[in-house]
């Protein structure tokens, strides 16, 4: 099964995303948008920069677990990750999202 990105409006009216791995597990979520079309822009966004490995940010998050961020040409944030246990299971994250994000369709919910 291939992943796909879940496009949802939250209940104070923002739009946000999530993409899923084929499995269900969730590899990226985005920001909050005030307009549909926005997040629909930030999900072409991680569509055309996942594929590049440089755009990925490897990081620790403050609870000291691995984790990471997708950046845009222009270095600003397009999604960030889960934590994980370790840093090869982070790196096992971003090589997901590289082969799930290009390709996948969007679940529209909102």
């Amino acid at each position: 099964m291939a992943g796909k990105f879940v496009l949802k409006k939250s209940a104070n009216g923002p739009f946000h995303f999530r993409l899923q791995a084929g499995n269900g597990e969730p590899l990226l979520r985005s920001e909050m948008y005030t307009t549909k079309v926005a997040a629909q822009n930030g999900i072409a966004s991680v569509k055309t920069n996942a594929p590049h490995d440089g755009r990925y940010e490897r990081k620790v998050a403050a609870s000291g677990e691995p984790m990471f961020n997708l950046k845009a040409a222009n270095h600003e944030i397009i999604g960030t990750s889960e934590t994980y246990s370790s840093t090869a299971a982070r790196d096992k994250g971003i090589e997901s999202v590289k082969v799930n994000a290009p390709g996948a369709a969007t679940d529209d919910q909102s």
